[in-house]
């Protein structure tokens, strides 16, 4: 039971890390109908531009508390990704809007092969050691344990979903994403401007993946140009799990994920007789894909996409 706990600690906090990158796939999917490959590697993006700020202000800020630091950090690394997907859907997604559905996934997939390439040159392929900037003293839940910066994960997670849902459901610019998700030409109809919303889409999105990227480089203690395509990867498991195109869908899937995969880490030793050990955990997310694929291809809470007039 205590192995147990420990894992279902892990798995939420990784969880938490899925859920906010696949909210970033699957609001630009109910947009636009696209699937938006270089994600993961805008969560890369603010990860390395985090680490970069984080190296800059310890210098210029040396007496600055270390959570201050951090959050600066973060704010700089959203500015940058939002940036960054803006561009990204200005120039590689919105001439091909009209295109078959082929040319922009091709792009999207480019366009992640690029952002490692200009990053490994930027900032060097080697691992960079990201600096502790929370207390490391560990907090007792039972016989389990819990670090600050876990808890700073949970709790940044919890108040940006909280924010995101209130922002779709409760303000203008959701309504107008709610009503292009419907039909877009009848929305720009009505008054409402198709790529504005895009665009607001893909700065929210990003926003919500450079917060992954920096809270997936604190809880590792690392980062580096290709950090972003297995979480990238694993984030679209979870938006398909849980519906592609659904945001409770999205969270409930990158939480389901992150709990099978963690638990999947802590006892596959056991399930196979020692053949595979916890690095092996991968295979659980793929695993998943596959089934759900299989079983019920519009996921566990379906699909909130209209159909196109």
């Amino acid at each position: 039971m205590d192995v147990l706990l420990q894992q279902i600690i892990n798995g939420l906090v990784l969880g938490s890390m899925y859920a906010l990158v696949a909210l970033g796939y699957t609001m630009v999917y109910g947009i636009i109908n696209l699937i938006n490959f270089a994600h993961g590697e805008v969560l890369m993006v603010g990860a390395l531009t985090s680490w970069t700020s984080i190296g800059w202000m310890k210098d210029a800020m040396p007496d600055a508390p270390g959570w201050v630091i951090l959050l600066l950090a973060t704010l700089i690394a959203c500015v940058v990704a939002a940036s960054l997907n803006f561009a990204i859907e200005k120039i590689a997604y919105r001439p091909l809007r009209n295109s078959p559905k082929l040319a922009p996934l091709i792009t999207a997939i480019g366009m992640s092969i690029l952002l490692q390439t200009l990053a490994m040159i930027i900032w060097k392929p080697n691992y960079k050691a990201y600096p502790t900037l929370l207390p490391s003293t560990p907090i007792n839940v039972g016989e389990a344990v819990i670090t600050p910066t876990q808890i700073m994960i949970l709790v940044v997670t919890a108040v940006s979903l909280a924010v995101l849902m209130w922002l779709v459901n409760a303000t203008r610019l959701g309504r107008a994403m709610r009503a292009t998700a419907e039909n877009p030409r009848v929305a720009a109809l009505m008054g409402v401007k198709p790529d504005m919303v895009i665009s607001a889409t893909f700065i929210i999105g990003a926003i919500l993946a450079a917060i992954a990227g920096v809270m997936y480089a604190s809880n590792y203690g690392t980062a580096q140009h290709a950090m972003g395509f297995t979480p990238g990867l694993k984030a679209f498991t979870a938006a398909v799990f849980g519906g592609i195109g659904n945001l409770s869908g999205a969270v409930v899937g990158g939480i389901l994920l992150g709990l099978i995969e963690s638990i999947g880490s802590g006892y596959i030793g056991d399930l196979t007789g020692g053949v595979l050990g916890s690095h092996y955990a991968d295979i659980f997310a793929f695993i998943v894909l596959i089934i759900v694929l299989t079983l019920r291809p519009s996921g566990l809470m379906g699909e909130r996409v209209a159909d196109r007039a």
